[in-house]
């Protein structure tokens, strides 16, 4: 089958810059196959930013919003690129709505770190607030009248000395009585049937030779992203050697002792159990034993305690 992004591709040599922080750019960039790091630019050196390969991007801001770039990209080893300009990103877009959910992620999560700066930062005080004494700097605070002259001071009534009333003393402390602590509130969150290792179920890849502990009550199934640096709770990154399986791709959920499996918005090739595919969004029921596809990785579930 033809690549239809074909005549986009950038071929690039080890150690080749795509491009560097500061420089203009209207395009991204998606790594078709090697890998690409994004660095700054330090006093004492490049600072490595992350690691992009097959199915990753980057650059995207100078596209979204024709910003210089903000970091430098170079090609770790030979690479081919995809270069999206506006006309093909909407091409894209529409073809591949992983690569518009991850940006999504990922414009969301700097969102998100923007508001929680501004949270940390010390209010400013209201408009037309008038600063006291108390709120101004000693620089700027009134100056203090100084204090009369000699003769003056000899003419005046001597001053009259107040004496402050002492408090009366407190009153014997009475003896503590014994006072029974209130029992703690339970969590919220509903605790997972454990195993002697805090994990209370298992995913185990079709060979055996992988094993995925799995100990939270809502895990993430999919693969590191160096794109948005989130990591799921179960990272098929070492089993999924055709990149199949996407970088956020199911959820497995545990309410009420039941398992769930959920694929998520954007999953591409597939989440499948026993053969089945599933629906996109859907809970559905994942029981000791069943076999799980997600793209060409295939696993084994397994609840901790059956045989």
């Amino acid at each position: 089958m033809a690549n239809p992004f074909k005549d986009y591709i950038v071929k690039l040599r080890a150690g080749d810059l795509v491009f560097k922080e500061g420089d203009p750019g209207t395009e991204m960039y998606i790594v078709q196959s090697g890998t690409v790091e994004v660095f700054n630019e330090t006093p004492g050196g490049p600072a490595s930013l992350a690691v992009m390969e097959k199915g990753d991007f980057f650059g995207e801001m100078a596209l979204l919003d024709g910003a210089p770039h903000g970091a430098s990209a170079r090609a770790i080893d030979d690479v081919e690129l995809i270069e999206i300009n506006s006309t093909l990103f909407d091409r894209m877009i529409k073809g591949n709505v992983e690569i518009a959910v991850r940006m999504l992620r990922k414009l969301s999560i700097r969102l998100r770190e923007s508001n929680r700066k501004h949270e940390a930062q010390p209010a400013a005080p209201p408009a037309g607030h008038r600063a006291t004494e108390k709120t101004l700097a000693p620089s700027l605070a009134p100056s203090i009248p100084s204090p009369p002259p000699a003769e003056e001071a000899r003419t005046k009534a001597p001053p009259v000395t107040q004496t402050r009333a002492e408090p009366p003393p407190p009153p014997p402390e009475a003896a503590p009585a014994e006072i029974e602590e209130p029992p703690q509130a339970a969590s919220a969150r509903p605790a997972a049937p454990a195993g002697s290792d805090g994990c209370h179920a298992f995913l185990h890849s079709e060979d055996g030779k992988e094993t995925f502990a799995i100990s939270a009550i809502k895990a993430v199934l999919g693969r590191f992203d160096p794109v948005t640096g989130l990591k799921p709770e179960v990272d098929l990154s070492n089993v999924d050697i055709n990149r199949s399986v996407s970088r956020r791709h199911a959820r497995l959920n545990l309410e009420g002792g039941i398992y769930y499996l959920i694929e998520e918005a954007g999953a591409l090739n597939g989440t499948f159990i026993n053969g089945r595919k599933l629906i996109t969004g859907k809970p559905t029921r994942l029981k000791d034993g069943d076999a799980v596809n997600l793209g060409t990785v295939k696993l084994v579930f397994r609840e901790t305690g059956k045989a």
